[in-house]
C-alpha cells in the first residue's frame, strides 16, 4: 500500500475538505469528462447533493464549491480572495467553448432523503438536451480529506486490491510498518521517504514538505492576527487573535503560569481553524475540519522545543503521513463516516506520531504515541452547530493538539510496550463509525447541532 503524503496534505480552501474541496473537484472533473457531442447537445447542467452533503451543504459552501468547480476552478490554486468575484460572475458554464445558462438556486438540488449507499457525501451531476432529456451524468462521492471517487472508482476501491506504486516499503498496517523498520533498521520517516522518492528526488521531496510548511505556517500566521466575526450566521468571533496578543503581551511577566506554553498550542490550532471557517487557504491535515492540529504541534515543536530545526519538521510531515495513510486505508478519515474521531482523532494520532519522532522517539513509541492520542479520541461525534466547522470544531482542534503533545510526552518515557496496538484502535474507530448513528455524522441531526439555536 502506497499513500503518498502529499494525498494526505493538500492544499486547498476552508470550510471542508469532504463538503467544499470535494464537490469542486468533482464538478471539475465532470465539466472535464463531457465530449464534444453532448456538450454541443446541451442545455442545462445539474449537481443533486445527497445525505450529509445535503443536510450540511448550505453552511459547509457545498453548492458555492459546485459553482466554482463548474467554473474550471481547483481547490490547490483558488485564490479565497477571488471567490466572490468568481460565483457573482457564474450565471453560465462553458462545456468546451459551447455556453449553457445556470442558476445554482434551480441547478443545485439538496435531497433531503436516504443517503446513497457507496458513502455518506454523494452528488450526482447531469447534462440534459433542450428537451429535458438526459444526455449524461455520473456520481461521485466525496470520502474524506479532499478525496473524490465515481461511483465505478468506488465499488472497485471496496472490492479489489488496490494497485500501487513499487515502492520499498510499502506498509499497509502499524504491524507491517513496525516489522519493517525492525528488518531494515530505518525509522518511520526514513522509509517513507525511500517510498516517496520512488517518484520523485530527495531534494524535490525536501521541496515540497517545505512548501506544506510554508502554506500551514502562513495560515497560522494570518489566523494570529485576523480579527473580526465568521461568515455563516452564528455570530462567532474570532479569538486567536485577541489570545495571541495577550500572550505576548505578558512576554518578561514574573508572574507567568506553567500551561501557558498550552495558550500557545491552542491558540495555534484555533487561528487554523478560524481562517478555514472564514474560506482561507488551508492544508488538509488529514481533513479541513482537523487542520489545525498537525500545524500547532509542528509550531509548538519548532517554537517551543529544544533543538527543533527544518529537518524536524520533514521528519514530522513524513511521519504524521504515515501514520494518516494507514488510518485512511483500514478505517476513514472522513467525517460523515465515522464521525469527529476519523478527523480530529486522526489529525491527533498524526500529529503525536510526528512529534514523538522529531523528537527523536523511536518506532515503538511513535506507535504508541499514535495509538494513545487515537484511542482518546474514539466515539467522538460530528455534530457541527448550524452546520459550519465553527462550534465546536475550532475549540476541538485545540484540544486534539493538547491531546497529540500528551500522547507525544508519555510515549517518550516509556520504551514502546503497551496493551492497545494502532490496528486495533484503528479497527476500534471502523467499528465505532458503523455503528454510530448517522445524526452524529456530519448531518447536524443530533448532539450539539440540536441543543444549540442557531440564529
Amino acid at each position: 500500500m502506497f499513500l503518498s503524503v502529499f494525498e494526505i496534505f493538500k492544499i486547498g480552501i476552508g470550510p471542508s475538505s469532504s463538503h467544499t474541496m470535494g464537490p469542486m473537484v468533482a464538478a471539475s472533473r465532470f465539466m472535464q469528462s463531457l465530449n464534444a457531442d453532448d456538450c454541443q447537445k446541451a442545455k442545462r447542467i445539474t449537481a443533486t447533493l445527497h445525505g450529509s452533503l445535503a443536510f450540511t451543504g448550505k453552511g459547509h459552501g457545498t453548492d458555492r464549491a459546485v459553482v466554482l468547480g463548474l467554473a474550471g476552478q481547483e481547490p490547490q490554486t483558488l485564490n479565497p480572495d477571488a471567490v466572490e468575484a468568481i460565483l457573482a460572475a457564474t450565471s453560465s458554464v462553458s462545456l468546451q467553448g459551447h455556453s449553457i445558462s445556470f442558476n445554482a438556486a434551480q441547478d443545485i438540488i439538496f435531497d433531503y432523503g436516504p443517503a446513497l449507499k457507496e458513502h455518506a457525501n454523494g452528488m450526482v451531476f447531469r447534462l440534459f438536451d433542450e428537451k429535458q432529456h438526459e444526455i449524461c451524468s455520473e456520481t461521485y462521492f466525496s470520502i474524506g480529506g479532499g478525496f473524490v471517487q465515481t461511483k465505478l472508482e468506488r465499488e472497485w476501491s471496496l472490492t479489489e486490491k488496490p494497485t500501487s506504486f513499487n515502492v520499498p516499503y510499502p506498509f499497509h498496517s502499524a504491524a507491517s510498518m513496525l516489522e519493517m523498520g525492525q528488518v531494515s533498521k530505518l525509522s518511520i520517516a526514513a522509509m517513507k521517504r525511500a517510498n516517496e522518492t520512488v517518484i520523485q528526488s530527495d531534494a524535490e521531496l525536501n521541496q515540497s514538505l517545505d512548501t506544506i510548511w510554508n502554506a500551514m505556517q502562513a495560515c497560522i500566521n494570518r489566523g494570529l492576527v485576523t480579527q473580526g466575526q465568521l461568515p455563516g450566521g452564528l455570530k462567532v468571533k474570532r479569538r486567536a487573535a485577541d489570545v495571541f496578543a495577550q500572550l505576548n503581551m505578558e512576554l518578561g511577566s514574573n508572574n507567568l503560569q506553567p500551561h501557558r506554553v498550552m495558550d500557545y498550542l491552542s491558540v495555534y490550532a484555533m487561528a487554523v481553524n478560524e481562517e478555514n471557517a472564514a474560506g482561507g487557504k488551508i492544508v488538509t491535515a488529514p481533513t479541513n475540519g482537523a487542520a489545525g492540529v498537525v500545524p500547532a504541534v509542528i509550531r509548538y515543536y519548532l517554537d517551543h522545543c529544544v533543538g527543533a530545526d527544518q529537518n524536524g519538521i520533514r521528519v514530522f510531515l513524513l511521519t504524521a503521513g504515515a501514520i494518516g495513510g494507514i488510518i485512511k486505508h483500514n478505517a476513514s478519515i472522513s467525517g460523515a463516516e465515522v464521525g469527529c474521531q476519523g478527523e480530529v482523532g486522526s489529525a491527533s494520532a498524526m500529529a503525536a506520531a510526528g512529534l514523538c519522532a522529531a523528537l527523536g522517539g523511536t518506532n515503538a513509541q511513535i506507535e504508541n504515541a499514535a495509538e494513545i492520542a487515537l484511542e482518546h479520541h474514539l466515539g467522538m461525534t460530528c455534530d457541527p452547530v448550524g452546520g459550519l466547522v465553527q462550534v465546536p470544531c475550532i475549540e476541538r482542534n485545540a484540544f486534539g493538539a493538547v491531546k497529540a503533545v500528551t500522547a507525544a510526552s508519555l510515549a517518550l518515557r516509556g520504551d514502546g510496550a503497551h496493551i492497545v496496538p494502532l490496528d486495533g484502535c484503528i479497527e476500534t474507530m471502523r467499528q465505532t463509525g458503523v455503528d454510530m448513528s448517522d445524526r452524529y455524522k456530519e448531518t447536524s441531526q443530533g448532539g450539539l447541532a440540536v441543543n444549540v439555536v442557531a440564529c
